[in-house]
């Protein structure tokens, strides 16, 4: 993992300069004003300090599709957690300057976190004093096992590990991320260390998402698809407005979905709203003539009828009538799902999707759940990026790029250090 700091004038300045250097890949970690100081602070110009990431190749993870890594094929157990790779130790490639506080970057994470531990170590203490850890034996004394002492940096780690468990992180993936950590024959490492270690190593798990792209010369075909219920006619609302009025693009809308009379109207209502013109789809003739009629707009976006991931002769129609779309012209698909969904159920969404190829991922319904893990499940899941995340119904607004700091942020948060 590659870990480097550019200072510029602005945000982008920075992050080009990253691109350039270490490619397209790199992940934004932080973004902070530098402080100025003396007279710089009066009549200096203002920069700013961008903290960017690279996954190295053998980090990498595969796609849903691809023969699994050793770490995928063989899980350890909770029981085995910290068991940890039996691989060489080796020194962590951060310099000193890179090694800074991460206080700038995690917030109050840190504070919340030994908070945390500290009140587990006050419950602990308690146990321990009231004599109950004593477990004795069949022959009288008691099990070696119960008098073993853990290091605090051991239950550190497994704090961490339980903290993901409650935001719904599945399993094989926390162990994955907390068997990651390379800590075997170190003791006594920093919590902070361990904190950043670990809160890099789920932002780089999460990536960075293209979204949508424009198209040269032609308008760029954007389709969206998804169960019922997820908030996919919503989460299109909000994404035509961003191109229609705040960035002034052409904007056209389709609609597939005929099998409900709302959604039509829905649509429509936002269209007349925005001002942008609004067809809907019948057959596979009318989706080409559509295209063609709006080959003038820089963005058409594409509604498509919302199915139960088992209802097969429902999907198969949806997938017709998109390979007739795509081959009108170049397209984007995002596959929209609701963050309130069990992970083991969007498991089989995502699985009934699968002939479907090079979509990204926006999760709705953010402001009702308060364990963010399935995002970071499906990420593993699939090898897919995330692009959006929705949390509300208002229109345009409550819709935003995903932030892979932010929702490690929440997942690493409890239910009353979010809303604190």
């Amino acid at each position: 993992m590659i870990i480097k700091k550019y200072v510029d004038k602005t945000e982008d300045a920075a992050v080009e300069a990253a691109q350039k250097e270490l490619g397209s890949g790199v992940v934004i970690m932080n973004v902070r004003p530098l402080k100025r100081r003396g007279l710089s602070a009066l009549f200096g110009a203002r920069k700013v300090e961008v903290t960017v990431a690279l996954e190295e190749a053998k980090d990498t993870q595969g796609a849903l599709g691809k023969k699994p890594s050793p770490a995928l094929e063989e899980q350890p157990s909770p029981g085995q957690m910290f068991q940890v790779s039996s691989r060489p130790v080796r020194e962590e490639s951060l310099s000193a300057e890179e090694k800074v506080s991460i206080e700038k970057k995690l917030d109050n994470l840190q504070a919340l976190m030994m908070s945390r531990f500290q009140h587990s170590e006050a419950q602990r203490q308690e146990v321990l004093e009231s004599g109950e850890e004593a477990v004795p034996g069949e022959d009288g004394q008691e099990k070696q096992e119960e008098k073993q002492e853990t290091s605090e940096q051991e239950r550190f780690i497994r704090l961490l590990y339980n903290t993901m468990l409650d935001s719904e992180v599945d399993e094989k993936y926390a162990n994955q991320i907390v068997n990651e950590m390379d800590v075997a024959g170190k003791k006594n490492l920093p919590f902070d260390y361990i904190l950043e270690g670990v809160y890099q190593k789920m932002i780089l798990k999460f990536g960075k998402a293209e979204g949508i792209t424009a198209a040269e010369g032609m308008p760029k075909i954007v389709l969206f698809m998804g169960p019922t219920g997820v908030g996919k006619t919503t989460t299109i609302a909000k994404i035509a407005s961003r191109y229609a009025v705040e960035e002034r693009k052409h904007v056209a809308l389709l609609t597939v979905d005929t099998y409900r009379i709302a959604a039509v109207d829905q649509l429509r209502t936002y269209a007349n709203i925005l001002e942008v013109p609004f067809r809907v789809i019948y057959s596979d003739q009318e989706a080409r003539e559509a295209v063609e009629e709006f080959k003038d707009c820089d963005y058409i976006f594409v509604d498509t009828a919302g199915h139960s991931h088992q209802n097969a002769e429902q999907l198969a129609h949806m997938r017709q009538l998109l390979d007739i779309i795509r081959s009108a012209g170049e397209c984007q698909t995002f596959l929209v799902l609701s963050a309130t969904t069990k992970y083991r159920d969007l498991q089989k969404i995502i699985t009934s999707y699968k002939e479907v190829s090079d979509y990204q991922l926006i999760f709705t319904k953010l402001d009702e759940t308060e364990s963010y893990g399935n995002l970071l499940n499906l990420k593993l899941f699939t090898g897919t990026p995330i692009a959006f995340v929705t949390y509300g119904q208002n229109v345009p607004n409550d819709i935003e790029n995903f932030n892979p700091q932010k929702t490690v942020k929440d997942i690493l948060s409890t239910k009353h250090e979010k809303s604190s």
